[in-house]
């Protein structure tokens, strides 16, 4: 399958994945303080967290200090889809090809969906694109509420801090089911159920409107 341009190539470095654990983890750091935690230099986080906000991963806050120049900018994790341009387009575009996809394959003449069923399935929807662009290949048992996919890419680093890159995972996942309305919440995630794979269960809670 040809994939979108909207691919989650800022993820291909472990440089850049430590970093956005470090803004999910410590959310409102300045360029200085995440260069700092990161152990990285200025100019590389400049340059990481560009691509992040690109990608819609991360979002800027302008802070207010009341002298002159140019505000500084506090980094947050992206939760809210209207918070940062490009996560509004993931989240518009996943919706509207999984709308599509579910007229044309499944949709019974005469059936009716809830709203909260409609809901659920646009979770589903952008959290499938979401695990796609990332290059986890997820397989979908809709009526389990779960997800089989390839582990990341990151199999060294995995070796060395298995907690950093699952967890950024993890959080990536609940943010972008936080991103639509709906019921669905993480349960947990099963690194490596296999050699060769990895499980997302996801679970009914109550419904975000």
């Amino acid at each position: 399958m040809p994939r979108r341009v909207d691919d989650y190539r800022g993820l291909t470095q472990p440089s850049r994945l430590r970093l956005l654990r470090a803004v999910q983890s410590h959310p409102g750091l300045r360029v200085g303080e995440l260069a700092e935690r990161c152990g990285m230099p200025l100019n590389t986080v400049r340059d990481h967290l560009r691509v992040l906000v690109q990608e819609g991963l991360v979002r800027e806050e302008r802070l207010q200090v009341g002298s002159r120049g140019r505000p500084p900018i506090a980094y947050h994790a992206v939760r809210e889809a209207d918070s940062n341009p490009a996560a509004r387009r993931r989240v518009d575009g996943a919706r509207r090809r999984g709308a599509l996809l579910r007229a044309v394959t499944t949709q019974t003449p005469g059936e009716a969906s809830t709203d909260a069923d409609e809901d659920a399935e646009a979770q589903l929807d952008v959290l499938y694109e979401h695990l796609d662009d990332a290059g986890l290949s997820p397989v979908l048992d809709e009526s389990a509420l779960r997800f089989e996919m390839l582990p990341c890419r990151y199999r060294g680093m995995i070796a060395q801090d298995q907690a950093t890159v699952c967890g950024m995972h993890a959080r990536l996942v609940r943010d972008t089911l936080a991103q639509v309305d709906g019921p669905l919440e993480v349960e947990r995630l099963e690194p490596f159920i296999t050699e060769d794979s990895c499980a997302l269960l996801l679970r009914r809670g109550e419904h975000r409107d």
